[in-house]
């Protein structure tokens, strides 16, 4: 099972600044996390979605985290 609090700070520490929501959709190990970050600007979905994965990367790989949902996007201006 995943420490949400845990979670979200690995992602917090990742990316400096961001703005993170992490959610529980069943069993502690299926997760959706909503990811706001300075970074992501000018990068595409999917360089962004594999900056969070790679924050959290101890964790799916111990299996505390078996999905993670993501939706990123860089602030608005």
């Amino acid at each position: 099972m995943a420490d949400l609090a845990e979670i979200q700070t690995m992602i917090e520490a990742a990316l400096p600044g961001a703005q993170v929501e992490v959610q529980d959709h069943g069993g502690g190990d299926h997760l959706s996390a909503v990811v706001v970050a300075p970074q992501f600007e000018g990068m595409s979905r999917i360089d962004q979605h594999k900056a969070v994965y790679a924050a959290v990367q101890a964790r799916i790989d111990d299996g505390q985290i078996h999905a993670l949902a993501l939706k990123t996007r860089a602030p608005e201006a």
